[in-house]
């Protein structure tokens, strides 16, 4: 049908209040995050097939990120790296994943938007 049979299926700005960071008090109070996933697949089934089970459902992929989200870590590159593990194991037809993690209110002394960690991962077992 095409020649070009990577898609993407992403979510962008889902927000929390989660309690991650290396500061006890950041861990106590909590702080809010912005995080964004993009998760590539092949999509040539669900194009032509118009069936929810042939697609990537962002619901599904918001509800694993949910769950990282609440589990408090010290380092958001952790939480990442839990949301990606957690992802290719879910949904093995995932090619690649980029999530960006960013805090609002980073505690370094800086008026800035926020600050984060952003990882570009692939899966080494799709086939």
């Amino acid at each position: 049908m095409y020649g070009y049979k990577c898609g993407y299926v992403f979510i962008d700005g889902m927000r929390f209040h989660s309690y991650h960071g290396v500061i006890e008090q950041e861990r106590l109070t909590g702080n809010d995050y912005t995080v964004s996933v993009r998760a590539g697949y092949d999509v040539t089934r669900a194009m032509s097939t118009d069936d929810v089970s042939h697609t990537l459902n962002y619901a599904d992929v918001y509800e694993v990120v949910s769950r990282e989200m609440a589990v408090s870590s010290r380092l958001i590159e952790h939480v990442a790296g839990r949301m990606a593990e957690r992802l290719f194991e879910r949904f093995p037809l995932i090619q690649s994943l980029d999530i960006r993690i960013m805090k609002h209110n980073p505690p370094m002394g800086s008026d800035c938007t926020g600050a984060g960690v952003e990882i570009h991962l692939t899966n080494n077992k799709t086939k």
